[in-house]
This record gives C-alpha cells, sequence and structure tokens, in this order.
C-alpha cells in the first residue's frame, strides 16, 4: 500500500464500530483518537499535499473530545470524530457552500442533523470541500472545485475527479482521514463521489433526514445521507442522523431477496459494464435471486424538466434559507450573482454561473414549474420505477464509469456516466452506492435503489452484496 502516512493508516482504515469499541474499552480516549486524525489530516490533506478534501478544521474538536472522555457514554457515536459537507451549518464551522459570499457569515444554530450527532455524543471535527453550491452554478463546472477551498483531488489518482457535490466528503472518507461523513445529494452528490472514491454512499428517502440548515437547492430532491468504507458504518451513521432504528440490525439479515437488474441503467464505459457482469455472476453464485428487467431509456425531455424543476425551486429555496442566515451579507440568489460578478477573479475564473442566473430568472414555482414536476414524477414513478420494482426488492445498475480527469476550465466529462441516478432523485426514492471493483486503477461503484421509505431494504441488500463481493475495505493508491 502507497500511504503517504503509515504510521496513521491502521487506525485511519478501522471501521467505526472497531473505533467505538476502544473507545468503550478504554483503548484509547477521545482526545487521543482526534489527534490521530489531525495529525493525519495534517500529513495527507493539507493544500501543498495535494488532496485537499477538508475545508475546514473545527478549533474546538479536542476540548470538545475531552469533555466527552471525562463523561458518561452520551450516544451510540460517543467520542467518534466525524466531518460534514460544507453545506451544512455547525457552531465552530463555516457552511459555506463552497462560495465566498457566505465566507464570512457566522453560524450561530447548528442544523438539526449536527445537533443529533452532537447528542449521539460525535465529535464534529471538521467541514468538507464540495461543488461549489453543490454542483448548480454552472454547466462548465468542475466537480470538487469551490472558491473557498479549491479542487479536491481523488485518492486513488490525484488527477482525477473525487466526483460532486459530496466531494470532500467521498475523498476524506476513502483516505482514511474520517470514519464517516455527511454527504448531501440532489441528484447524485453522494452516490457519485461514493462511487468514484471507493466508498459506500446511502442517499435516504428524501425526509427522511432532516435538512433544517442545510444550505438548499431543492426541496422536492434535496437529501442528507451518509458516508462511510463500510455498510455496517453508513447504517450505524444513518440511524443517528434519521433518528430511526434497525438499519444496523438488518446488515445481519440474509433473508432471500430479489434483485432487478436494469438493463438500461449501465454505464457508457465497456470496462465498467463487463466488471458489473462479473458482480452480477458472484451474486448468482452467492444465491441472490436476480431476474432482468427493461425500461424506457431517459429523453432529453426529462432531463430539461429536472433542469426545470431544480432552477425554480432553487431560487425560492436559496432566498428562504439566506434570509434566516446569521450576519451581514447576501441576502437573495440575486445578491450571490452580483456578489461572484464583483469578486470574478475568485469566484469565475474557472466558469461562470450561468445555472444560477438561470433559477434567478425562472420565476419560481409558477405553471412552468407545476408541469414540469408533473411531467418529472409520471416518468420517474410510472414509467421506470414502479414498473421496475413490481416484482423485486431492489433494483441495481452501474450509475457512472470511473472518473474523469478533473480539467478546471473545461468542465465534467459525463460521457461515460449512465442515468440512474435520476428517476430515484425526482421521485425522492433512496439510492445507495457499494464499491464493486477497479477499472484502469478507478473504482467503480454499483448502484442500488429501493422503493421510498425503505431504507431497511436497501440496507440489507447492499449488506448482503457487500460480503458476497468480499472485498473489505478499499485503501487507495494514493497515486500524485
Amino acid at each position: 500500500m502507497n500511504d503517504p502516512h503509515m504510521a496513521s493508516a491502521d487506525i485511519g482504515f478501522s471501521s467505526a464500530e472497531s473505533l467505538l469499541e476502544g473507545l468503550t474499552n478504554r483503548q484509547f480516549t477521545s482526545v487521543e483518537l482526534v489527534n490521530a486524525f489531525l495529525e493525519r489530516i495534517s500529513a495527507i490533506d493539507a493544500p501543498d499535499q495535494g488532496l485537499n478534501s477538508i475545508l475546514a478544521l473545527n478549533a474546538n474538536a479536542l476540548e470538545q473530545a475531552s469533555v466527552l472522555d471525562k463523561s458518561e457514554n452520551v450516544g451510540p457515536l460517543h467520542g467518534l470524530p466525524i466531518v460534514i459537507k460544507d453545506n451544512i451549518q455547525a457552531i465552530g464551522l463555516p457552511a459555506t457552500a463552497g462560495s465566498l459570499a457566505l465566507a464570512n457569515r457566522p453560524v450561530t444554530q447548528d442544523a438539526e442533523l449536527v445537533a443529533r450527532l452532537r447528542k449521539a455524543g460525535a465529535v464534529i471535527l471538521g467541514a468538507t470541500n464540495l461543488s461549489e453550491w453543490a454542483n448548480i452554478r454552472s454547466s462548465m463546472s468542475t466537480s470538487g472545485w469551490s472558491a473557498v477551498g479549491g479542487l479536491t483531488a481523488n485518492p486513488w489518482k490525484y488527477k482525477y475527479s473525487a466526483g460532486g457535490s459530496s466531494s470532500g466528503s467521498g475523498a476524506s472518507v476513502a483516505a482514511g482521514l474520517t470514519p464517516l461523513a455527511v454527504g448531501t445529494e440532489t441528484d447524485g452528490s453522494i452516490v457519485c463521489p461514493a462511487s468514484f472514491n471507493g466508498c459506500v454512499g446511502i442517499k435516504p428517502t428524501v425526509g427522511v433526514v432532516s435538512r433544517d440548515g442545510v444550505v438548499p437547492i431543492s426541496n422536492s430532491q434535496d437529501s442528507p445521507g451518509s458516508m462511510a468504507r463500510s455498510v455496517r458504518d453508513a447504517a450505524l451513521l444513518l440511524e443517528v442522523l434519521s433518528g430511526q432504528s434497525g438499519f444496523v440490525d438488518v446488515c445481519e439479515n440474509s433473508d432471500a431477496f430479489r434483485v432487478g437488474i436494469v438493463g438500461e441503467w449501465l454505464s457508457n464505459d465497456d470496462q465498467a459494464n463487463a466488471l458489473f457482469a462479473d458482480t452480477c455472476a458472484v451474486f448468482a453464485k452467492a444465491g441472490i435471486l436476480l431476474s432482468e428487467i427493461s425500461i424506457p431509456k431517459m429523453s432529453e425531455e426529462v432531463g430539461e424538466d429536472e433542469g426545470t424543476v431544480l432552477f425554480h425551486e432553487h431560487v425560492e429555496d436559496l432566498d428562504a434559507y439566506l434570509l434566516t442566515r446569521a450576519g451581514s451579507g447576501v441576502t437573495s440568489l440575486a445578491d450571490v450573482i452580483e456578489f461572484n460578478s464583483a469578486n470574478s477573479d475568485d469566484e469565475l475564473k474557472y466558469f461562470h454561473q450561468d445555472y444560477l442566473e438561470l433559477a434567478a430568472d425562472s420565476g419560481g414555482r409558477n405553471a412552468k414549474y407545476t408541469q414540469a414536476r408533473k411531467r418529472n414524477l409520471d416518468w420517474a414513478l410510472n414509467k421506470v420505477l414502479l414498473p421496475a420494482i413490481s416484482q423485486v426488492d431492489v433494483l441495481i445498475g452501474v450509475p457512472y464509469g470511473p472518473a474523469w480527469l478533473s480539467t478546471l476550465g473545461l468542465g465534467d466529462d459525463f460521457s461515460k456516466a449512465g442515468w440512474m441516478t435520476h428517476a430515484p432523485a425526482i421521485a425522492g426514492w433512496p439510492i445507495g452506492s457499494i464499491p464493486m471493483g477497479l477499472v484502469d486503477g478507478l473504482p467503480i461503484g454499483l448502484g442500488i435503489t429501493a422503493r421510498a421509505h425503505d431504507e431497511h431494504g436497501l440496507i440489507r441488500a447492499m449488506s448482503i452484496m457487500e460480503k458476497a463481493l468480499g472485498f473489505g475495505v478499499m485503501r487507495p493508491n494514493f497515486i500524485r
């Protein structure tokens, strides 16, 4: 293994559950654990080291760990360090969404999901970099870049994309800088970085995890979710985020379940699709019940409708959020656009803000929006998801090919991606990703989706598939 900081590698790649066990058995303290991860972050993630997944560290993390060391066990994450995406409010962290427009706006209240993490005993170690404004800024944006945080690299090969928009969350988990991370997804923003970085991501049903205190794009599609190096760890985090129970327990349930292989949900990369075929053969050998399913292909009109929905919701939802943010500064999307123009040397040096401008000019939730949303839901539910899943428990496919080269100013290369994420995103259904191998030294994720509010079924299927594949923790090569 080519780890840049071998002294911390073992603890860096330990599971959340094993670290919690060590804390409970007093093999080490929370202060010692936090210090170990801070040392690893300093050695691997500093901008001059090139990974750049952590946008900001919590200056009070060691103090919080010390308090937890002296207290009775307060919850399932007692003393465990965790990072959150920097579009989530946490006192002590900036919550900029990657934008300089929010860089000096104080955070005076925790997001509800952060309050849940603190109540569970987690130490909020830092905030992760992201695609600025969660990738709804420009048609030419580069995933993983923000004006505040710079460009996050992929820990497998630094010149390649870490995906987006939860770029830093995926890269930091994959690089062993944290046992757990929180990401957010509107369409693919957890699944993509999980796939590209070789970790596990779960976007739950929209509404299962609170979005209070999270910088929004779309009320109908946004959802925070969990990222980890195993399904079990991701399930543990999702229990805390959602306030629901039983997600970890179903990881031990090996009862038979039915899987639909969706032929239209392949990537546009032949090697990734061959890996998927091999993966399905492993599942069949393990006794997983498989059936092939066909659905109508996604049309350009569907994508245009989804864009219409997101733009029309974004202007209203972001305006409402900015009015609640403490401190002075931008109070509307129009203000953000004006700020970017006034600070173009920093904000617009690689790409412009056409998506923000489209959202600002959209008119909000008007008749055009209502019609687009109706067509979008009809397609996602009645044409795709409900017919496809009617005879099975989960659906699988290949959402993305291998990561593309990061090219600032030239945009992302989605030419090898599939369209698996779109229907679950539009319908608000849960979706997850687990590693299924490598193509040219870069991870490929298996996409799994289940019915709305069937997180238990999704996680059970993900866990059984993870065990059948038997990879264990995938450690990146850190090729500079």
